[in-house]
């Protein structure tokens, strides 16, 4: 067999497997949890927060523009930036700005640096925490893993890191619920000690995986005893004050 040949049937197979990433990952993109109905509520601006919708983000700025402090939030895997709404809304009412990242194919994994734009875009901002959901989470972390001395802290919901900083001089908060059936806690327990020795675990009653956000159910989640109202209220007023 000629080497042309065999070039040729490299390039085809090469091809085939790009082609077979591709459909795949789209059809995971069909299957997104799609945000609910009070999601899309929390996008409307409000007398506290000026809601903004970009190309690669969504903002949530406090009237006036008197802030200092941001949050960068990377979406959990398959799941619309939009259902992290309510979360980030009721933060800001609090005068932090915060900036829900729009992911391709809703994957963080696919742009780990997309908080660059963000930070570009808000150059006025002196503190920044990366922040972020489920695979959001471990992808915020790998981010501030790369740029620790840019940033403040990093706030995981339902996440652990696989980087360590625990070197690092970054507050770092995490969040979870008893409930979560999606988490892998033999993981989270395993990477723990990858977080600074004062880092901030807050362990929910009754909450579950997806109460994080207002996307519906999730495959394998726990039953929560408590509601998603409750589980993201106790989640702000903790990420408030970290952030106090």
């Amino acid at each position: 067999m000629s080497k042309n040949r065999i070039f040729r049937i490299v390039c085809f197979i090469i091809f085939v497997v790009a082609a077979m990433s591709v459909i795949c990952l789209e059809k995971a993109d069909d299957i997104a949890y799609d945000a609910d109905v009070a999601a899309m509520k929390a996008m409307e601006s409000s007398k506290y927060v000026i809601v903004t919708e970009e190309k690669d983000y969504i903002a949530f700025e406090p009237a006036g523009g008197f802030y200092n402090k941001g949050i960068i939030f990377y979406p959990g895997g398959s799941v619309e930036p939009e259902a992290y709404a309510p979360l980030m809304h009721a933060v800001a009412e609090e005068g932090y700005l915060c900036v829900i990242v729009k992911m391709p194919l809703k994957l963080a994994v696919l742009d780990v640096n997309k908080a660059d734009v963000v930070r570009k875009d808000y150059g006025n901002v002196a503190d920044w925490y990366m922040a972020g959901h489920s695979l959001g989470g471990a992808m915020a972390s790998a981010y501030a893993y790369e740029n620790a001395s840019k940033l403040q802290g990093v706030i995981l919901l339902a996440a652990y890191s696989t980087e360590d900083l625990s070197k690092e001089k970054l507050d770092v908060l995490s969040i979870y619920g008893s409930a979560d059936g999606v988490l892998n806690l033999d993981n989270y327990m395993e990477y723990r000690s990858n977080l600074p020795a004062d880092a901030v675990e807050i362990l929910i009653e009754g909450g579950n995986h997806a109460n994080f956000g207002n996307y519906g159910a999730q495959s394998d989640d726990g039953v929560a005893g408590i509601t998603g109202e409750e589980q993201q209220a106790i989640t702000a007023g903790a990420i408030c004050e970290m952030l106090k």
